[in-house]
């Protein structure tokens, strides 16, 4: 059936069908959910497991192998990534992302529970959840008060701020960042506890016993039923500091007979810093699925509700990601704007025709609108990648209207009616655009089922792109026709061809009679394109480096560093940096904040990470963040005592692992002196842990089983003494809103004095036993952090690539002598995006094979012939020339946006060949013209709709080659890759592929005169 003459004899269905698509594509943009990228559920589940005041070996051997060995046999398991600190191990379980995140969720929890019991008694239970790229913190605010203290005001963020937020919808956590917590301190005296032969231990004890309430049952009191609660517990410090407490020999003290008890603070082992000033910060992640923008809107307005109630405090916007997706929105909303008015530019200049520019340019909204639909139906968000795919088709979703508006235009030039001139206009090449729309969906489509991490980003890429192509394709065939019927009008005087022809003509006639010079010149133009990538010239990355709003830089200490010390290094770097003039603020997080490596374990306090806000990138003047960094790094050179990182620095990262930690620790070394022999790289940063120094309480086995003294009640004694109890095990002191923990220990300056440490009494089964009898205290050294990869110590290693190819760095890394001769026991694993961009290349490599076979396919189940599309695939490698010679020309890399850009230069390029190879069959089959004169036919016919389409295509995409609109970094790459190939690919396709169909025809003629020969024979 004719879909385009029933639409022309039928005109209202039609009219309805897409008024309704309109109207509801509409609404559906207005509701769509605005977000920076797509949400992605990766198979990624970590296991915190904490015992404070645990040494790393200790909790290695005790905890992280355990967990290990209990997760090393889970069904799917890619990789475990372990990393063990003071009193934290955290093993993070890599899974193939074919398995379902819940399913590893589940699997990862059954595990451990499975473990439970061979872990330490005082272990809290480990904490298992799934890691989510997508709830990275969108929002960053800062407050500060005259009034209230830092105490208090952490509270107003945890209660008030908290509460309130959490109402917002779409707000999925709220997480404080420095701030104290309140505590009630009990600070035991040592000359008295040593005078009554107590311990810190037994005392903590007694506190926990007398500070409890407890359920008692219930009773029937009159009428009613009544719970019964036993209450012993001290309402305040002061009364709490009253508790009397029975000694083991009658006497009984009071507790502040014995130590000092007063409501303070915990230790602070975080601080938050607004522009060198002290504050207290909280960051914002959204719930899954919740618009970025519209999470963003609630929370501000909450934040003024707050203020409006509470004028005392100052509430300041430290950082935001609202920022960027902001700008993508509007940005790529404008690009498709500008795209599809330079687009029916181009119409209107080749048409000269008001009615028919008028009629190609109705394809666009018809076709985008109608997207937004399906979008929403299927659980698409407005976002960079679905954005970006709809900027880099908008050229195309014109190109069916422009090939049918253009074919009709030629009909009515012949004197036909316009009804008449409609229908067989559309019915003529009605196969070749259907052909040239299924060509691009079969390229695009594939790249919805790419592998890896970057198929999960861009599977809306593809179905979006495949949708609006789609409709572009519907609005061609039912709505184009019929709109051309009704409103077109026969042209006053004959339509001439353009001034051009003639000498294209002439030069087809030349290429047709000159097949091997022709296609020898094809060749060698190829060749000379191809040079620069082959001499190096062309780099190639993973992923080129954003133009943003932010950076942020990482400072690390040695191990041992206190928070005061990290604080001052922080403020060193923030003086270093906040005068440069595009640093508009800087935010520092120190021993916290939430937007740490998900796989780096727990933060230390000798860690701080800064944020840097800059001025919006249209005040820089031509300064990208990349000359900024390189700016902010020479002024970071001065900065002594840390290591410190941009984050946004490109870099190799390889691991080196082995069981033998000692075998591994020395080779690592020599890995690291050979790598900072390496000329022109940047920084290299290895993970090998330094040592710290440690107290060691080494009991004595002999002596301690004479006095009855067990190892637990040394380590017990010396643990409450130094750190306090247990956090399961603190005594809580009940408040109208909430619990505030007790911790009896000894005073800071007495827990450092290893003398009064010897001190300590510890219970034995025969009275109290002083700590230095049963063990002996001497200062050691140990790791400060160890890291596992798969269950082996590992060390990884990031070197910088200092402007060069990762390729070329993974190469130069690789020949290292000490790579080369690996002892026996250790290996070498590439980590990170060197990692990703294997896979990507193999993902990639796999998404065009299927794009050609794909295109092959629907050419023989269109054309019923095997050999002549192969002609049509011709047009692949006549476009790779002219995107490489774009790539040069413009200095850009070879990255994952410009191979992105090739898979889209396939479908597109094939259109043209599609246009020239389907009228010449058509021209020798069905009229029984001779070859060439149907080659020249198709020519001439096919030559003005090829260019028109060509160009509206390049003018769609022109603004975002340039780099108008938002952050160019990530779409300029795919368009300029497009636009180059779609040139040279044009003007060869003009020229070369009528002279492959030629080729192609003689050879399916030869085989069919040989096997008749041979069939005679």
């Amino acid at each position: 059936m004719n879909v385009s003459a029933w639409s022309i004899r039928h005109p209202v269905p039609a009219l309805l069908l897409f008024a309704t698509l309109t109207v509801v594509g509409l609404w559906a943009f207005l509701q769509a959910r605005v977000q920076n990228f797509p949400d992605v559920d990766l198979p990624l589940v970590t296991v915190e497991a904490r015992l404070p005041g645990t040494a790393p070996a200790q909790m290695e051997t005790e905890v992280a192998r355990k967990l290990e060995n209990a997760m090393a046999t889970l069904q799917g398991l890619r990789h475990l990534h372990t990393v063990v600190q003071d009193g934290v191990a955290t093993v993070s379980a890599e899974f193939h992302l074919e398995k379902s995140p819940q399913e590893a969720l589940d699997d990862v929890r059954a595990a451990v529970a499975r473990v439970r019991s061979d872990l330490p008694a005082a272990l809290r239970d480990p904490v298992v959840r799934r890691i989510e790229f997508k709830n990275d913190p969108i929002l960053a605010y800062t407050v500060a008060s005259s009034r209230l203290d830092e105490e208090a005001l952490s509270w107003f963020v945890d209660d008030r701020i908290t509460r309130r937020l959490l109402a917002v919808p779409g707000v999925g956590a709220v997480t404080r960042v420095g701030g104290l917590d309140r505590q009630v301190r009990v600070e035991l005296d040592p000359d008295r506890l040593l005078a009554w032969g107590l311990s810190a231990a037994e005392v903590s004890r007694r506190v926990v016993q007398a500070q409890r309430e407890a359920p008692a049952g219930r009773v029937l009191l009159g009428s009613g039923e009544q719970a019964v609660r036993t209450v012993v517990a001290a309402p305040s410090a002061e009364a709490l500091a009253a508790l009397e407490i029975p000694l083991p020999g009658g006497p009984v003290l009071r507790l502040d007979q014995l130590a000092t008890v007063h409501d303070g603070h915990a230790e602070r082992r975080s601080a938050a810093l607004l522009d060198g000033r002290p504050v207290v910060g909280f960051e914002i992640r959204r719930s899954t699925g919740a618009s970025d923008l519209d999470v963003a809107a609630g929370v501000r307005q909450a934040l003024a509700e707050l203020q409006a109630l509470h004028p005392e405090l100052e509430i300041s916007e430290a950082w935001n990601a609202i920022d960027p997706v902001v700008e993508n929105f509007e940005g790529s909303l404008s690009l498709l704007l500008e795209g599809a008015l330079l687009a029916v530019l181009v119409v209107g200049i080749f048409l000269r025709d008001a009615r028919a520019t008028f009629i190609s340019a109705v394809a666009l909204p018809l076709s985008i609108l109608p997207t937004f639909l399906v979008m929403e139906w299927m659980g698409f968000t407005l976002n960079l990648v679905t954005l970006l795919s709809l900027s880099l088709v908008v050229g195309i979703l014109v190109d069916d209207a422009i090939v049918e508006v253009e074919n009709i235009m030629r009909h009515l030039a012949q004197g036909k009616s316009p009804l008449e001139a409609a229908r067989e206009a559309a019915d003529e090449i009605g196969m070749a655009v259907i052909a040239t729309t299924f060509t691009l969906i079969a390229v695009f489509l594939p790249t919805a089922f790419m592998k890896g991490l970057a198929g999960r980003y861009f599977v809306q890429f593809g179905w979006t792109a495949s949708i609006a192509v789609f409709f572009s394709l519907v609005v061609a065939r039912l709505l184009t026709p019929m709109m051309a019927a009704y409103l077109l009008r026969r042209p006053a005087r004959p339509q001439a061809e353009p001034f051009w022809m003639p000498a294209y003509l002439k030069a087809a006639r030349w290429a047709f009679t000159h097949k091997g010079a022709t296609l020898a010149a094809t060749a060698a133009f190829g060749v000379a394109c191809a040079l620069p990538l082959l001499a190096g010239a062309i780099r190639g990355d993973f992923m080129p480096p954003e133009d943003g709003h932010q950076i942020r830089i990482g400072v690390e200490l040695p191990p041992g560093a206190t928070l005061a010390q990290t604080q001052a290094v922080a403020e060193a770097v923030r003086a270093a940096v906040a005068t440069h003039p595009h640093v508009r603020q800087v935010h520092a997080a120190i021993g916290g904040g939430s937007r740490d490596d998900p796989l780096g374990g727990a933060a230390e306090s000798r860690t701080a990470t800064l944020t840097l806000s800059l001025v919006p990138r249209r005040e820089r003047r031509g300064t990208s963040q990349q000359q900024i960094e390189q700016a902010l790094r020479a002024r970071l050179q001065d900065v002594p005592g840390a290591r410190i990182t941009l984050a946004a620095s490109e870099a190799y990262t390889f691991a080196l692992s082995g069981e033998d930690a000692e075998l591994l620790a020395q080779h690592a070394a020599r890995i690291e002196q050979e790598l900072r022999r390496l000329p022109g790289i940047g920084q290299v940063a290895s993970s090998a842990s330094l040592q710290r120094p440690e107290l060691v309480v080494r009991a004595d086995a002999a002596r301690a089983a004479d006095r009855g003294v067990s190892v637990e009640a040394i380590a017990e004694t010396v643990r409450v003494a130094t750190l306090g109890d247990h956090e399961q095990f603190l005594p809580q002191l009940s408040l109208s809103q909430r619990q505030v923990p007790i911790v009896v220990r000894l005073p800071e300056a007495a827990a450092r004095d290893p003398d009064l440490l010897g001190q300590l009494p510890v219970p034995g089964e025969r009275g109290p036993v002083p700590l230095r009898e049963v063990a002996t205290l001497e200062v050691a050294s140990g790791p400060a952090r160890i890291q596992r990869l798969d269950r082996l110590r590992t060390v990884s290693f990031s070197v910088e690539l200092d402007g060069r190819p990762m390729g070329e760095v993974q190469q130069r890394v690789a020949a290292l002598p000490g790579l080369q001769q690996l002892p026996p026991g250790l290996s070498k694993l590439d980590v990170g995006e060197a990692e990703t961009s294997n896979e990507l290349g193999r993902s990639f490599l796999l998404a065009m094979g299927t794009g050609v076979a794909c295109i092959y396919m629907v050419l023989v189940l269109l054309f019923g012939a095997w050999a002549q599309p192969l002609t049509i695939l011709g047009a692949l490698l006549l476009s790779v020339p002219g995107a490489l010679l774009a790539l040069y020309l413009t200095g850009t890399h070879l990255s994952m946006p410009a191979m992105i850009g090739m898979i889209m230069l396939m479908g597109i390029a094939t259109k043209n060949s599609i246009l020239l190879v389907e009228y010449a069959i058509v021209a020798q089959r069905d009229r029984g013209l001779p070859r060439l004169d149907a080659l020249l036919d198709a020519c001439r016919k096919r030559a003005r709709p090829i260019v028109m389409t060509t160009l509206a295509m390049g003018a769609g995409m022109l603004p975002i080659a340039l780099g108008f609109g938002a952050d160019p970094s990530f779409r300029a790459p795919m368009a300029i890759v497009v636009i180059g190939g779609l040139l040279t690919s044009t003007v060869l396709s003009l020229l070369v592929i009528p002279v492959l169909y030629e080729v192609v025809d003689d050879a399916v003629a030869r085989c069919r005169r040989g096997r008749r020969q041979e069939a005679a024979a």
